[in-house]
């Protein structure tokens, strides 16, 4: 089964081997503590409703996407209202939008496979797609 991301009509299908990095990275469950003022740990959980990051990579090995692709993906990550389905090779589906929320990265970028100074609309790219569930 493929992974696509659809917006509205348009549905992008992205390449079917993207690993999503960071799947076993984040917890449902946040939680801080503190000491009061007596010495008693105070401790306060509960279950967050969203923000799960969902980041998808391609390899030096595998998932490239055409130049074409990617001007597609860019665009997409450029428009900030931008609500997607992303539906992943088990069926399993998620309300994402692309996650602009660092300085130090990207919502999407993509590297060339074999660098030419003038890509053709067919030449390769690794990209990452960095998305946050809302």
């Amino acid at each position: 089964m493929s992974i696509t991301l659809v917006i509205g009509n348009a549905v992008h299908t992205l390449p079917p081997d993207l690993i999503w990095s960071d799947a076993f990275k984040w917890s449902p469950v946040a939680g801080v503590h503190e000491w009061s003022t007596t010495g008693a740990l105070l401790i306060d959980r509960g279950v967050r409703q969203a923000g799960r990051p969902i980041t998808l990579e391609g390899g030096p090995q595998h998932a490239w996407m055409p130049l074409a692709q990617v001007q597609a993906m860019r665009a997409l990550a450029a428009a900030p209202e931008a609500v997607m389905t992303l539906t992943l090779h088990d069926g399993s589906a998620y309300q994402v939008v692309f996650d602009h929320g660092g300085e130090a990265r990207e919502a999407f970028e993509a590297t060339q496979v074999v660098d030419y100074a003038d890509p053709a609309s067919g030449d390769w790219y690794v990209p990452t797609l960095r998305l946050i569930e809302i």
